[in-house]
This record gives structure tokens, C-alpha cells and sequence, in this order.
């Protein structure tokens, strides 16, 4: 089987942390968005992955292509850079590892975070991944006949058809005609808001015959923005504390308290501080005199003598706040 993880841009919600670094590189737990969801569904698709191959912009870089490479060769596949040289859709990202589209194909898109089991049934045409939401009116939805196979694919619909939002996770037993529809679309010029869409295809294949069936994921975590960005830290360390080794042998924690679950990753210092819980302290941070929980500071950051709380802190960030020398009088109140 091949895994095919489009990866979007560089992520306009979540700046200024991503006008260097792509989204799907910025660390959750202490390892790449992109990583912890190939590990995820290698560890789950109960699948040989023969090849993983990621679209990227060519402006990502070198660096960025080794890295996804060497995640590729430590799962034990043979990973492969596509270029999506300008962003036209969905289905126009995909179309890019069009080499790669052929025998049992996986497609996930690298923006997001999911705590599910990824099985397979090889016997089923195609499976598309979905989660139920409270208001079905801002997402692309799938409708199910009486055999729970869907009839019928409905973006953003006004009135309810289905809440089960489609995530961007997907199987297609035949990779090849896969190919040959996106194809379609790129050739008949098939856009919505100029734009080519799986969906659209997917559609096409639907009334020509193709058995499309969905799964449902147990957590849909977004990565878009600070926020959730933050919140989603949260839940994969509660997810993964007793699956991973959290805390590094080299990291340095003197006279300071470690509330669990937190990731404090190599060559951390932590002095006269308490952390947690749900703190990333990516690799070289350096804490003293503070007090740090739900939040993630990316590596060689620098944090003295602060207060923070549901926060996201870059690559090489330096703050420090200044001690308070205070004189308050009687039933003072500071806030």
C-alpha cells in the first residue's frame, strides 16, 4: 500500500509561528504534526506501507524534505517528495503523486491530528474517514442509504443531511482509477471557486458505480490556530503518556516540580520552576524562576522569571519578565 500525505501551506491562521516553518512541521508533543500522523496510521492500518509520498510547496525547503524522508525511512517505507507548485484544490494536490497512485492507496491530509484506528478492509471499493459535529452547515458531509454505504457526497449543506463530517482521510482499493478522475477533472476543468476538488471526483465515481463506505475517528484535533494548536498539545500528551518516553534522559530539572503529563525533550534546563500540566519543552529550552502549563515552547527558547498559561512560544524566543518589587497597602487587590 502507498500513503499519500498532501501537506497545505504554510498555515495564514497560525502566524506568525508559520511564516518559516510549515504547519504540519510545527511540534506537538515533540514530534512533527506530518510525523505523529504517518506514525499513527502505520501503527493502526494493520497495512504494509510500501511508499509515503508527501506533497509539499518547493518553497519548504531542503531541510523540510529530509526530515519527511527520514520519517519515511524510520517506519520502514521508501518516501518520496512530490511538488504541488501552485495550490489549486484538493484533488490538484493529490494528482501531483500521480506516480504514487496505483494498487491500495491511503490519502491523508497533513493539517490535523486524529486519535482513531485506521483499519482497512481490502475488500471494500473505498472508505472515507469521518467524525460527527454538532452543526453540519460548515463542512463537507457524507449521506448514508439503509446499507450504511454512501449515497451521496454534500458540501456545507443549509439544512441537515448527515452530521458526519468528512476530515480528510481516505482509502481507494484502485489507486489507478483514482488517477484517472482527478485527471478528469484537470482535463474538463471542473473547479469550484478555481479550485479542484476530491470531492468532486469522488462524486463521479460514486454514480459510476463505486462503493464508497465511511469510518468514524474517535477525535478530530485541529492544529489551525494558536488555540487549538494548544488544545491539541493537551490531548495527544493524555493520549500518548503511557505509549511514549516523554521526558528525555538529558534534560536538566533542578529544584523544580514536573506535573504530568508533560513532553520536556533533549537537552531541556529547567531551574526553580514548576511545570505542567500539558507543557511541550521542545529540545534545548531553557526555564528558570517560572511557572509554565498548557502550552508549548518550541526549541532553544529561553523563559525566566515569567507566568504563562495557554500559550505557543517560537523557535528561539527570548522572554524574560522583570521580578515586581510591590508595596501594596491593606485589602489591596492586583491584578
Amino acid at each position: 500500500m502507498n500513503i499519500i500525505i498532501p501537506m497545505a501551506g504554510m498555515g495564514k491562521r497560525l502566524r506568525p509561528h508559520t511564516l518559516v516553518t510549515a504547519k504540519p512541521l510545527l511540534h506537538i508533543a515533540g514530534k512533527s504534526i506530518v510525523q505523529r500522523l504517518v506514525e499513527d496510521i502505520l501503527a493502526t492500518c494493520n497495512e504494509k506501507v510500501d511508499e509515503i509520498a508527501f506533497i509539499i510547496a518547493p518553497a519548504f525547503g531542503k531541510e523540510v524534505e529530509s526530515h519527511l524522508l527520514k520519517v519515511a525511512e524510520t517506519l520502514g517505507a521508501k518516501g518520496k517528495i512530490c511538488y504541488q507548485e501552485e495550490a489549486l484544490g484538493t484533488a490538484h494536490a493529490i494528482l501531483c503523486a500521480g506516480d504514487s497512485l496505483s494498487g491500495n492507496v491511503f490519502i491523508a491530509f497533513a493539517d490535523t491530528l486524529f486519535n482513531a484506528t485506521f483499519s482497512i478492509d481490502k475488500n471494500k471499493d473505498a472508505i472515507v474517514w469521518t467524525q460527527k459535529v454538532a452543526d453540519p452547515r460548515a463542512y463537507g458531509v457524507v449521506k448514508l442509504n439503509d446499507n450504511n454505504e454512501i449515497e451521496a457526497f454534500v458540501e456545507k449543506p443549509e439544512h441537515f443531511v448527515s452530521d458526519l463530517a468528512i476530515i480528510g482521510v481516505y482509502y481507494f482499493k484502485d489507486g489507478n482509477a483514482l488517477k484517472k478522475e482527478l485527471q478528469r477533472l484537470i482535463d474538463e476543468k471542473v473547479m469550484l471557486k478555481g479550485e479542484y476538488q476530491i470531492t468532486d471526483a469522488m462524486e463521479h465515481m460514486l454514480q459510476n458505480g463505486v462503493k464508497f463506505y465511511t469510518d468514524q475517528v474517535m477525535e478530530w484535533m485541529d492544529c489551525g490556530n494558536k488555540d487549538a494548536a494548544v488544545f491539541t498539545n493537551q490531548r495527544i500528551l493524555e493520549i500518548k503518556k503511557d505509549k511514549e518516553k516523554l521526558v528525555a534522559d538529558s534534560a536538566i530539572i533542578e529544584q523544580s516540580v514536573i506535573i504530568p503529563p508533560c513532553f520536556i525533550g533533549e537537552n531541556v534546563v529547567v531551574r526553580n520552576s514548576v511545570i505542567g500540566p500539558h507543557v511541550s519543552l521542545e529540545k534545548g529550552v531553557q526555564v528558570a524562576d517560572a511557572r509554565i502549563k498548557n502550552s508549548i515552547i518550541q526549541s532553544d527558547t529561553v523563559v525566566k522569571n515569567a507566568l504563562i498559561d495557554t500559550s505557543l512560544l517560537g523557535k528561539n524566543v527570548t522572554y524574560i519578565d522583570k521580578p515586581k518589587n510591590l508595596s501594596l497597602g491593606d485589602f489591596s487587590t492586583q491584578l
